[in-house]
């Protein structure tokens, strides 16, 4: 956690934005959740101990994060976007079950290595990409039966 804070600082400085307490809070709270947060969930975390944070402060911070290549922006298509962890963890893609609204992080290094050999067959150099699967678990077939 004290690598993401130290790039968070250098990040702002490039901004000529300091490091408030605020923002440090908003900080320490996200990494120590692990799951994908809405600007609202991370605020109702955050206001539970300090209710001098709005939560415009940790949608402003959020998008600090991101651009510090800290967090990133997950669209799980129900309209609410989360973020997730981006320093230090590895790329995955989401498998998004549309009736209940669960999802999980996937990791396939078959489909990893089709996306590089399709960019190198066309002459495409990817920057990022993202994968997304929307469909039904088990247990909503099931109910569907």
């Amino acid at each position: 956690m004290a690598k993401e804070v130290s790039l968070f600082i250098d990040f702002l400085k490039t901004k000529g934005l300091k490091l408030t307490k605020q923002r440090e809070y908003i900080l320490d709270v996200f990494l120590a959740t692990e799951r994908h947060l809405s600007v609202e969930d991370l605020y109702n975390i955050v206001k539970k101990k300090d209710s001098s944070i709005g939560q415009a402060t940790v949608f402003r911070t959020l998008k600090l994060l991101c651009e510090a290549d800290i967090a990133q922006e997950v669209d799980l298509g129900d309209k609410r976007i989360r973020y997730e962890h981006k320093y230090g963890h590895g790329h995955h893609d989401h498998l998004v079950y549309i009736k209940c609204g669960k999802f999980i992080e996937v990791v396939d290094t078959g489909i990893e290595r089709l996306q590089d050999k399709l960019c190198k067959r066309v002459g495409f150099l990817p920057k990022r990409h993202k994968m997304d699967i929307f469909g039904t678990c088990k247990q909503c077939q099931k109910k569907k039966r």
